[in-house]
């Protein structure tokens, strides 16, 4: 009797460190999930988002992947700066009309100053510069410089993350006979609400608006998120939809989004 008890005992034992690891590693996908949805929390993540969208004309269609590594390096005792990049990968066709084609587009560059812990009424936010560096091949590029301010605003409570992201790009020096004039202003609102076991629905408006052409691309995207781990590596993956409220003429209907981020929390 008394082996018998000793053996339960550890079983009970074994099953309570089991369940106790496995909050562990919820409650560490919850705070993942949470970080994610902050554009300039203090996480490394490297996330690979693949879009599609039609149709462009009468037949046209985009396949896009774009390469979005964020870091945050700590200046001070109070300060961050959070470095994100967005290198695309594109194969496009009928776009331009009786054409293809593939080959990479211009990086986006942002550096958001940040303060370390959020403000007394819980407000988060960072503003720096944003640059566009002609790197574009095939067509894909605007074969120019463009520089410009960028800023985020959100708070996080009881679930909920509500926030809106605003940068401006103007042209200011020209690579190539192709070189387009640009002056551009983004602005992103987003709200998304996590749930248990690093769930998340985020809904957001990626909107740009062409002073040049003054013209409207309004995008609405429906997103689901799932923090999770494989092998020793921690990664969200995400799937959604979206429908364009606003296009220039001859812009796509709708699009889908699918991706994957690596996560290296310290």
């Amino acid at each position: 009797m008394k082996m018998r008890w000793m053996l339960t005992g550890a079983f009970a034992s074994g099953a309570l460190l089991c369940a106790g690891g496995a909050q562990a590693q919820s409650s560490d996908a919850d705070e993942l999930a949470k970080k994610l949805s902050n554009p300039v929390a203090a996480l490394i993540s490297v996330p690979f988002q693949y879009n599609y969208d039609e149709a462009y004309g009468e037949e046209g269609y985009r396949h896009n992947l774009n390469i979005q590594p964020v870091a945050p390096f700590q200046i001070s005792e109070h300060w961050n700066v959070i470095s994100r990049t967005i290198l695309p990968i594109t194969y496009q066709k009928d776009v331009i009309p009786g054409t293809d084609q593939a080959g990479i587009g211009d990086i986006t560059q942002s550096f958001f100053f940040s303060p370390r812990e959020p403000g007394p009424s819980g407000v988060i936010w960072g503003i720096g510069p944003a640059l566009l560096l002609p790197t574009g091949t095939d067509d894909l590029g605007a074969d120019t410089w463009a520089a410009g301010p960028t800023f985020v605003v959100l708070k996080q409570d009881h679930g909920w993350t509500l926030g809106a992201l605003v940068n401006h790009l103007a042209d200011v020096a020209g690579t190539g006979s192709r070189r387009a004039d640009i002056s551009s202003t983004f602005i992103q609102p987003f709200a998304s609400r996590a749930y248990a076991g690093g769930r998340t629905l985020t809904f957001n408006l990626e909107s740009t608006y062409d002073w040049k052409a003054s013209q409207w691309t309004v995008p609405l995207n429906v997103q689901y998120a799932k923090v999770t781990k494989v092998g020793t590596q921690m990664l969200s993956f995400q799937g959604g939809a979206r429908v364009y409220l606003e296009t220039p003429r001859g812009g796509p209907d709708w699009g889908l989004r699918f991706g994957v981020t690596l996560l290296f929390p310290k």
